[in-house]
């Protein structure tokens, strides 16, 4: 059977503050990208979402961000590579730290927000990006948008990369998601999101807006856990793809291939 992953953002709360139903997605998806302090996160965030994730077989990556809390990391910014490689490395050892008390490991990387939009058509940015995650550890996975420059930067860093599709945004005919201001920016209900991803796996290529395609390898779909219905919307990916003949697995599983 073909294998699959399916991740979510998650750990998103920060103190008192709480974003989606972390429970209710890590006993459904496969891969968890938890936020380290960027965007959202702190670090009684990060220890029980890694508890909940180890309690459910889900593998662990660090969801690093402009350091931008005001605006959930969704704001571009203008750092120096040295900023950025230290903002990175800050946030991907926090969440390395908290995990080690856990005895557990993180096992990839996946940038948030409007860092990782940039780092999709921006090829300097992705290269440090790359170049900065190989140095903290090379063994880690980069999980990228599909068919981008943070996936070419990848490869050339001699990194494992696994490309992802979005099953709640929907595309531009350059690849790009469309953006959150515009208001068909988000593909919503479960239905659509599983007709979305399935008519992307069908064609092996990304599916814009207006039909065109990008041929490209998909290895994971996301489901951003700050949606409403997202624990709905996971639930009937992982019911549909596993209808469909998929097999579901972790990153760590699917990148040794």
């Amino acid at each position: 059977m073909p294998r699959i992953n399916l991740n979510a953002d998650l750990g998103e709360g920060y103190g008192p503050w709480t974003m989606g139903d972390d429970a209710a997605m890590l006993a459904i998806v496969n891969s968890a990208n938890v936020a380290c302090g960027g965007h959202a996160g702190d670090p009684d965030v990060m220890r029980l979402t890694l508890r909940l994730a180890q309690e459910h077989g889900v593998s662990i990556g660090a969801h690093p961000s402009y350091p931008d809390l005001r605006n959930f990391g969704r704001r571009a910014m203008s750092l120096t590579p040295t900023e950025l490689a230290n903002q990175l490395a800050a946030q991907i050892g926090a969440l390395m730290g908290i995990a080690a008390l856990e005895g557990i490991r993180v096992s990839h990387v996946k940038p948030h927000g409007a860092l990782n939009n940039q780092a999709c058509i921006d090829r300097a940015l992705a290269d440090t990006i790359c170049t900065t995650i190989r140095a903290i550890d090379p063994a880690l996975i980069l999980l990228a948008p599909a068919a981008s420059q943070l996936v070419a930067a990848g490869h050339a860093a001699g990194l494992a990369v696994v490309e992802e599709i979005f099953a709640d945004r929907a595309y531009l005919p350059d690849g790009q998601l469309v953006p959150r201001s515009r208001p068909d920016a988000m593909i919503h209900g479960a239905d659509a999101c599983l007709a979305h991803v399935r008519a992307m796996l069908e064609a092996r290529a990304l599916v814009a807006i207006d039909g065109t395609r990008i041929p490209t390898a998909i290895g994971s779909i996301c489901v951003h856990g700050d949606s409403p219905d997202a624990v709905t919307v996971a639930r009937a990916l992982r019911d549909g793809l596993q209808a469909a003949g998929h097999r579901l697995a972790t990153l760590p599983e699917l990148a040794m291939g």
